[in-house]
């Protein structure tokens, strides 16, 4: 493998890592959460970590291809994307080990205005790495959704 596939193979295994560990992390509380009311449209809860996974490939690879620009504003969208990392992993701890879906709903608004900050940052750096990130900002509303409806069924 050449230096460049290492570094794709980085930039796409780092959002997969994050959410492996936030998925270790918060094993125990699924019980808790399997327990609860749910939203009508709620999807099973197999379906979830596939979702997940797709969406932190795509996120690694938007990342890879912001990083890769030469543009002078990609550290810029890279600090976005990293905060916005960090706001989902924090999303899982608060919801899954606090319990606290009042808080974990906040977090997730502060995600959600991340993520839509980091697609207007990766845009001006790459169009492509922008589009890539559609299907996590759709997916995060969704989550909104479902968030907010446990915190009004439970």
């Amino acid at each position: 493998m050449d230096r460049n596939q290492r570094i794709r193979t980085a930039y796409i295994a780092f959002p997969l890592v994050v959410g492996a560990l936030a998925g270790f992390l918060t094993r125990n509380g699924l019980s808790i959460y399997k327990s609860l009311n749910h939203p009508a449209f709620s999807p099973p809860g197999w379906l979830l970590p596939i979702i997940w996974t797709v969406l932190y490939i795509l996120m690694g690879i938007g990342s890879y291809l912001a990083a890769s620009s030469p543009s002078h504003r990609k550290n810029q969208s890279l600090r976005l994307y990293g905060i916005q990392l960090l706001l989902n992993f924090l999303w899982n701890l608060v919801f899954f080990n606090l319990n606290n879906y009042l808080l974990a709903f906040l977090v997730l608004l502060f995600l959600w205005y991340f993520i839509l900050k980091m697609i207007a940052a990766f845009w001006s750096v790459s169009p492509d790495a922008a589009v890539l990130q559609i299907p996590y900002l759709l997916w995060v509303t969704f989550a909104a959704y479902l968030n907010l409806g446990i915190v009004f069924l439970n």
